[in-house]
């Protein structure tokens, strides 16, 4: 009966979501994107005119190298129009051992000097640059990878001095921009040289930007930058790489641990698993036919959210490195990035930040003391936030096994039950009523692939409709 009951809610969800989602004309029309600002409660990002900010990247680490304007274009209008608000590449990046080219044969540097840009690349990267910005998009520019700061990389190219003069320089140049920097690039440092390094790359970035952009930094992975500088001032949030180590990887660990930081500082996973990349894939055990999916990239947005992340980044494995047939390939890319685009982690991703922007999701904080019975490890484990005014509460099965939740944490007389479906983006409104003792539910289906979130809310606190019965979230 349950599977049967899934079933229609399946096929209802799939119909009603065709429609669902803005024009390529509505993307183009959007407006410039404001700066950024770290809220007030030191756990959100919000826009310089308050206005709560959700982070939801996509990882484009190859942007700047492997695409042509017309390319770049077709690929950020596409991600505008699924819902992302940041876009993570970086500034200098190989994806051939040794050469940082882009698609014109432009070099980034004169001589390998981080204090000669080329003008010629970097107007490449101006364009990308506005072209977001015009979409309504935050480019997450790591201004170097990794390699070209690590000392015993064979490719470093930076020192204490030249790293705060390339900050400046890019601080300046897009000072008007709505750019996130993202220090680090899959890299940690190993020693008191390579720290001083970054350190002066972000006294560069804040010389030349006059403060105006937030800082992070994109660790090696598995890890998080609140274990790397715990204390930094320049850091204004944390990010984690949860990695591609495993299915079932409970991501939310990080962001569950980051929470409860003194001094607090919003965070977010800056690199999970990766849709279509193999499953471990840096294991010498590892499967590469074994692939994460659409299920997997879901599992590890909701879980870190609702552990008290900011935002969430996915990525593709096809599309981070811009890959097609004619092109060496990078850790077994197998579609084309064109193709790939498309995959339904994607399409998802824009259900999972609608969600979060349909209720105050910066009054949310985990709640895990709401949950009395229900998974607590392993894949199934079921996570709970609940708003701090107790307007709203949202719990999350991955599994969509049954859970017990103690409902008193919602205020009001009366309180609204839905579930939200993060497959199809579709609610479904089931229940209102006056108790607010302890409840068990039964998500409409079960099994992987089968992650369903419970939705608890005051009936009079004057939220905005879910839309419709059975009809997606705008």
């Amino acid at each position: 009966m349950v599977a049967q009951r899934g079933r229609r809610f399946l096929w209802l969800g799939c119909l009603l979501a065709l429609a669902a989602g803005p024009s390529r004309a509505e993307v183009a029309g959007r407006g410039p994107a404001r700066k950024l600002r770290v809220a007030a409660n030191h756990h959100t990002l919000e826009r310089d005119d308050g206005a709560p900010f959700f982070y939801l990247g996509d990882t484009a680490w190859a942007l700047f190298q492997r695409t042509s304007r017309e390319e770049a274009d077709h690929y950020l209008v596409d991600r505008a129009g699924k819902g992302f608000t940041v876009i993570q590449a970086a500034v200098l990046f190989d994806l051939q051992p040794g050469d940082m080219r882009n698609v014109y044969g432009d070099l980034p540097l004169m001589d390998g000097n981080p204090e000669r840009p080329n003008e010629a690349y970097f107007r490449h990267v101006d364009h990308i640059v506005r072209r977001a910005a015009e979409l309504g998009l935050y480019l997450g520019l790591l201004p170097t990878w990794g390699s070209y700061w690590k000392t015993d990389s064979g490719k470093a190219l930076f020192n204490e001095g030249n790293a705060r003069t390339y900050g400046r320089f890019l601080g300046s140049r897009f000072r008007e921009q709505p750019i996130i920097w993202i220090l680090g690039g899959d890299n940690n440092p190993a020693n008191q040289t390579e720290r001083r390094i970054l350190e002066a790359m972000a006294a560069g970035l804040r010389e030349g930007d006059h403060g105006s952009h937030l800082i992070t930094f994109h660790p090696r992975g598995p890890g998080a930058s609140s274990e790397l500088f715990p204390n930094a001032p320049w850091l204004d949030f944390h990010m984690v790489q949860s990695s591609h180590g495993s299915r079932d990887h409970d991501n939310g660990l990080f962001a569950e641990r980051d929470y409860r930081l003194n001094p607090a500082k919003p965070t977010l996973d800056g690199e999970p698993r990766y849709e279509t990349i193999p499953v471990g894939f840096y294991f010498s055990t590892a499967d590469v036919s074994d692939r994460f999916d659409d299920y997997d990239v879901r599992q590890a947005a909701y879980w870190s959210v609702l552990a008290g992340a900011c935002g969430h980044t996915y990525g593709n494995n096809n599309v981070w490195q811009f890959w097609t047939p004619a092109r060496a390939r990078q850790i077994s890319a197998a579609i084309p990035w064109t193709e790939a685009l498309d995959h339904p982690g994607a399409f998802q991703m824009k259900y999972l930040r609608r969600l979060f922007e349909a209720r105050p999701h910066h009054k949310l904080e985990p709640r895990p003391s709401m949950l009395l019975d229900g998974p607590t490890s392993a894949g199934a484990r079921v996570r709970a936030a609940c708003a701090r005014d107790g307007s709203f509460a949202l719990v999350y099965s991955p599994r969509g096994e049954k859970f017990t939740v103690d409902r008193s944490v919602i205020k009001g007389e009366r309180l609204s039950e839905l579930w939200y479906d993060p497959r199809y983006g579709v609610a479904y409104p089931f229940h209102v009523g006056t108790s607010k003792s302890f409840q068990t539910y039964t998500p409409p289906s079960s099994g992987r692939g089968n992650d369903w979130i419970l939705i608890l809310e005051d009936a009079a606190a004057g939220l905005p409709a879910l839309g419709p019965a059975g009809a997606p979230v705008r």
